[in-house]
């Protein structure tokens, strides 16, 4: 039977158990308060250029200093994962991302202004990036481990779409204290709140073998779906490494470039979205910084549900018996359309409509963010910790580039107009790595 027709034909069967989704509650807490520590400075982002003496340009560099971790960390942190399983490395990066996002808070409390400043702030932005490096890949592992293939789809849009209640839940309240407490204390207690939490994650998360609370039925229902639930016992015992050959197949592989680049061009707008968005909406649009905190949560909601809803579909198509293929590049494609609309903001004075064209970008971008689900359909089974470190490494390149592009921009022209147009643009060439560059989707490596 091949694999369109195994996956369709899969019954869904009742009463084998949950277990599977209490893991996926957990890896989506943490994944919201992974997001809410990225975003603390682009809420911030004002307080912090006027009592530290930054300009955009510096703001920008910091920002990127992020992404320049978060990329190079990638592929290690992918090696580490599939070197020591994904309950010890995902515990102990969560441990050091909340550590370094305390640390933030710490500068303005140093007395330090300028390029002082800006160099201690970027290179904990820097060390906060490397050690949240492996924490996507390990979500990817997780579902891989965890989720049968009609299942896949919703599950890794559900962890994905935790950027989205990151913004919902924590812009508002972070704003709230930066106004009425002080800028530091955002990140002192975003960072106490996931030293709290990766307490919670040891003592509740075990791989599937050792999961307590898990039924044979529902290790079972997981194995016959296509779920990867072997793969850590597979790791501990395993006598050889990946081969040179195997290994080149990640950068050599047409399927895997195109969700590569996939994955670059959807980076590009989340990081406008989590970086300088904000930002716009006060220096671009006159709104003050509770304004921005509580608007900046309504295009994420229409980002959570977009995302649930990508993941939603993808799933139904498959178990309506469309080739997995089809089934995620179809709200891909649709999603990374509408996600251009937010350049029509360029076109519109009144900030109601700039909130409706940003919240229709916001939902096309949910509705796309399918790429970690691909990413678990088509990975190397040996790989699968590597293959994701690749894959949001070269994805967040975009990290990079967006915040210094729109940082220049908006310093050189002093607007954000082009700055629009350049995240706009990216949901053209998502289009076109999915649907021109892209074959059909199969697992790699797999005859």
């Amino acid at each position: 039977m091949n694999s369109k027709s195994a996956v369709a034909a899969s019954p869904v069967v009742a009463g084998v158990g949950r277990h599977r989704f209490l893991v996926l509650a957990l890896i989506f807490v943490i994944t919201v308060i992974n997001y809410a520590d990225r975003a603390t400075l682009s809420i911030t982002g004002t307080e912090v250029l006027k009592d530290l003496g930054l300009d955009p340009v510096m703001l920008g560099m910091i920002f990127s200093a992020f992404a320049w971790a978060y990329a190079l960390g990638q592929v290690p942190g992918g090696w580490l994962l599939d070197r020591f399983g994904a309950r010890r490395v995902y515990g102990i990066s969560l441990i050091l991302w909340s550590l370094f996002t305390l640390l933030q808070g710490t500068v303005g409390w140093m007395g330090l202004a300028g390029a002082s400043a800006a160099v201690a702030l970027f290179s904990m932005r820097f060390m906060l990036g490397l050690v949240e490096s492996p924490a996507f890949p390990a979500n990817s592992r997780i579902v891989s481990c965890w989720f049968p293939t009609r299942e896949r789809g919703t599950a890794s849009a559900l962890f994905n779409s935790a950027q989205y209640m990151a913004v919902v839940v924590f812009a508002p309240l972070m704003a709230w204290m930066t106004h009425t407490l002080s800028w530091e204390q955002v990140f002192v207690w975003m960072g106490v709140l996931g030293l709290l939490l990766s307490v919670v994650w040891f003592r509740l998360y075990h791989e599937p073998h050792s999961a307590p609370g898990l039924s044979r039925e529902e290790l079972d229902y997981m194995r016959e779906g296509g779920a990867l639930v072997d793969l850590e016992q597979a790791r501990k015992s395993a006598t050889s490494k990946p081969t040179r050959a195997e290994v080149l197949q990640l950068f050599t592989s047409r399927n895997l470039w195109a969700v590569y680049l996939g994955q670059y061009c959807i980076t590009a707008l989340t990081y406008f979205f989590i970086t300088w968005f904000p930002i716009y909406l006060i220096k671009g649009r006159g709104m003050t910084i509770m304004e921005a905190g509580w608007v900046a949560a309504l295009p994420a909601i229409c980002g959570f549900t977009g995302g649930i809803l990508g993941g939603f579909v993808s799933d139904y198509l498959i178990r309506r018996g469309v080739h997995p293929s089809k089934a995620r590049k179809t709200p891909f494609v649709i999603g990374m359309a509408l996600s251009t609309s937010l350049v029509l903001a360029n076109y519109v004075d009144s900030n109601a409509a700039v909130i409706a064209m940003m919240t229709l970008a916001f939902f096309g971008k949910g509705l796309a963010a399918v790429g970690w689900a691909v990413l678990s359909d088509v990975a190397p089974k040996k790989m699968v910790g590597l293959c994701g470190g690749v894959f949001n490494g070269i994805g967040n390149v975009a990290g990079i580039v967006t915040p210094l592009v729109i940082g220049y921009v908006v310093a050189s022209t002093g607007s954000f107009n082009n700055a629009l147009w350049f995240v706009a643009a990216h949901g053209v060439l998502g289009i076109f790595a999915y649907l021109l560059l892209a074959r059909r989707f199969e697992r790699t490596g797999q005859a």
